[in-house]
């Protein structure tokens, strides 16, 4: 196996074997004095390729090989964007084909293959799928926040059950100094005979050996991370509002709007007439909120025929 080696200073991990490695977005390796010196003047390139560097786009190297290294990174900056899931898609033929097209600019970009135009390909796919990009990151940032609160559960779980395993062998130490200085008190105040006071307590250190092996199990969580208690010690301004007693069920009955005016048109002649032909569309978020431009063009014919036959002076409406 090639031993590694910084390729600008020839220095080798056996002749220092403190030797850090770092690795940029070409791919090429240097080590961290090679860095520094590269970037005394302010900006640097690659000694290899001769690609524009950045100081803070180095990162310690993790696997052996450069290249394993640069498609990770290009992968993890990749899969950013394209994070479309199966359910996104009509079929498994048209997943499949999303799948195959990232492992060709995968492939195009960690072989420096048509870099321009890939790139160009990248572009243009994030501007035309900026709605769903949004929304799969947001579903992934809420992925990863609920499984870093049941890692935040585990870990806490591991520390609690440490602590009472070393608060019982503490325990279980100090009953040993206890029994041990009551065996030597025994046996120079006690009238009985040595051999079988030795024997009756050997039978007993047994007896706790044995015990010591059944190690208790661990206690059940009763909090999140977070500090919330749930189950039965949680506490009751948290729990369920109990349920109540139903009472008679509820009778719709339509309501009927006096508006002292003409009656708007309903919502399917609001489209059929051509109220709608000057009301911008609503976009997809304003769609998942509930809103729509039929309802608003209605509501302003609403408000635009309310109160046209009311009169100042008797407050009712005349017929026109």
């Amino acid at each position: 196996m090639e031993e590694q080696a910084c390729p600008r200073c020839k220095t080798t991990k056996y002749r220092n074997p403190s030797l850090k490695l770092m690795v940029n977005v070409c791919g090429h390796t240097l080590c961290e004095s090679c860095v520094d010196m590269l970037f005394l003047k302010g900006s640097g390139a690659c000694p290899e390729c001769m690609v524009p560097l950045r100081r803070n786009n180095f990162r310690v190297q993790l696997f052996e090989d450069p290249m394993v290294e640069k498609e990770v990174d290009i992968r993890r900056r990749i899969l950013r964007d394209y994070n479309k899931r199966e359910e996104d898609f009509a079929s498994l033929e048209e997943y499949n084909d999303y799948l195959e097209e990232i492992e060709d600019i995968v492939y195009n970009l960690c072989n420096n293959i048509e870099i321009i135009e890939t790139n160009k390909r990248i572009e243009a796919y994030k501007r035309d799928n900026r709605e769903v990009i949004q929304r799969n990151k947001t579903r992934v940032g809420r992925d990863e926040y609920a499984l870093e609160e049941m890692l935040e559960l585990e870990k806490a779980q591991e520390e609690s059950r440490k602590r009472e395993l070393e608060e019982l062998e503490t325990e279980h130490k100090k009953k040993k100094a206890r029994d041990k200085q009551a065996l030597i008190e025994e046996l120079m105040y006690s009238g009985k005979d040595a051999a079988q006071i030795v024997s009756e307590f050997a039978e007993k250190a047994e007896k706790q050996r044995e015990e010591e092996k059944q190690l208790p199990p661990p206690k059940s969580a009763n909090e999140f991370s977070t500090g919330i208690k749930f189950g039965q010690t949680a506490d009751p301004s948290l729990l369920p509002v109990p349920k109540s007693d139903e009472g008679p069920l509820f009778i719709y009955e339509p309501l009927i709007p006096y508006t002292e005016g003409p009656t708007p048109p309903p919502a399917s002649d609001v489209e059929t007439m051509g109220y709608i032909a000057h009301i911008r569309s609503e976009t997809p978020q304003e769609n998942a909120g509930g809103f729509t431009s039929t309802l608003a063009c209605q509501r302003a014919l609403q408000e635009a025929l309310q109160c046209l036959y009311f009169t100042p002076t008797t407050g009712i409406g005349v017929g026109l």
